[in-house]
């Protein structure tokens, strides 16, 4: 899947789960911290790429990438499996505990938030013709549907024109079906 799609993906999927367990008070820091969390946890397993929309994000396209590919096995190794989200969900509460001292926030909301994102583009590329070695040192990769010439092609026709609106309504669905949730949460949780 492209970056973009990851994007959507990762918002479409933390915008389901606050409706299923809506949030006690939050502060307005805490919501957009937040969001960034799960906008950066939705593209973070690409950072073993070096074309990676995280890498174009952060400006760094091919310097820090070219030193990050090689210590995750490549594109679709480590950072796309069960054991890289754990790795990862550590190293993302060290980065967060760190910006608490900066910015007064809700450490754990924003940790749910970046894994959140960073799940949903396991489960996004699990659709891909690539697939993700979910079990990774175990060296299969798995797909959905299970015969690989089913799959979608990253960047191709199914995706930029079935997924990506496909979730675009998925949101819109959501949004209409639970606007109250989300009205009443911004008018008495956000401080």
């Amino acid at each position: 899947m492209t970056g973009r799609t990851h994007d959507l993906a990762a918002f479409t999927a933390m915008t389901f789960i606050v409706t299923l367990s809506p949030l006690p008070k939050i502060t307005l820091a805490t919501a957009l911290l937040s969001l960034g969390a799960n906008m950066v946890g939705g593209i973070t397993p690409d950072i073993d790429q070096p074309t990676g929309k995280l890498w174009e994000d952060v400006g760094f396209k091919h310097n820090l990438a070219g030193f990050f590919t090689p210590i995750l096995g490549g594109h679709r190794h480590l950072s796309h499996s069960i054991l890289g989200m754990i790795i990862f969900g550590i190293l993302s509460k060290i980065v967060l505990e760190f910006l608490t001292k900066i910015v007064v926030f809700d450490l754990n909301i924003a940790w749910w938030a970046f894994m959140i994102g960073f799940f949903s583009h396991l489960v996004m590329d699990t659709f891909t013709q690539e697939g993700v070695p979910w079990l990774f040192p175990v060296p299969i990769k798995f797909g959905i549907p299970p015969l690989h010439y089913l799959r979608l092609k990253t960047g191709g026709l199914i995706e930029n024109f079935v997924v990506f609106p496909g979730l675009i309504g998925i949101n819109a669905i959501i949004f209409y079906e639970k606007y109250r949730i989300f009205i009443s949460f911004i008018k008495h949780n956000i401080n």
